[in-house]
């Protein structure tokens, strides 16, 4: 029986996910969950008591395996400046990514505390892979230096997702040159 409720409950954040990545929050309901899964409604409310719930816990399962792809990349890179890049890179990598389109919708949306304080530390820990690099890189304010460059991912993201004029090749190019050499490109 814990078997299939894992299952279920499996199927329901893949749900999750899907209706997120197509529709953003606004997507994200419990007859919509229940449609895409075939359970009853009253069977969804069994395993999240709210929306804020389905999103917490997607926060939780998710996150840590997008952070490890990035961390994976950056221990590839050999120097400073190549840990930077492969951070800048990974994440814009990911985009298209259906976890990460979910990850994105959920960040944009209202949140409760609860949730919003988990995604807050998860993009914490993120930004804290780079600090290192970027002190090792002779950065006086690594910490601040690693939020700008976070900044300039995020910006590139939602550019990436707009379907703007640009490539996304070309502005992952762009965002790293910012990132590494910033305005003089």
């Amino acid at each position: 029986m814990a078997e299939h409720r894992s299952m279920q409950r499996a199927a329901l954040l893949d749900a999750a996910r899907s209706l997120l990545s197509e529709g953003g929050t606004e997507a994200l309901t419990f007859p919509a969950l229940a449609e895409r899964t075939g359970l009853a409604r009253s069977s969804v409310y069994e395993y999240f008591r709210s929306r804020a719930a389905v999103v917490e816990e997607l926060c939780e399962v998710d996150f840590p395996v997008w952070a490890a792809d990035v961390s994976a990349a950056m221990e590839r890179a050999g120097t400073a400046e190549a840990k930077v890049e492969a951070y800048v890179r990974q994440q814009l990598e990911l985009v298209g990514d259906r976890r990460h389109r979910a990850v994105v919708a959920i960040s944009a949306s209202e949140l409760d505390a609860g949730a919003r304080e988990k995604i807050r530390a998860a993009h914490g820990g993120l930004v804290a892979m780079i600090v290192e690099a970027l002190g090792d890189l002779g950065h006086e304010q690594p910490r601040l230096a690693a939020m700008l460059v976070q900044g300039v991912v995020d910006a590139a993201v939602r550019r990436i997702e707009l379907g703007a004029a640009e490539e996304p090749g070309a502005i992952t190019d762009a965002a790293v040159s910012m990132a590494l050499r910033g305005v003089r490109g």
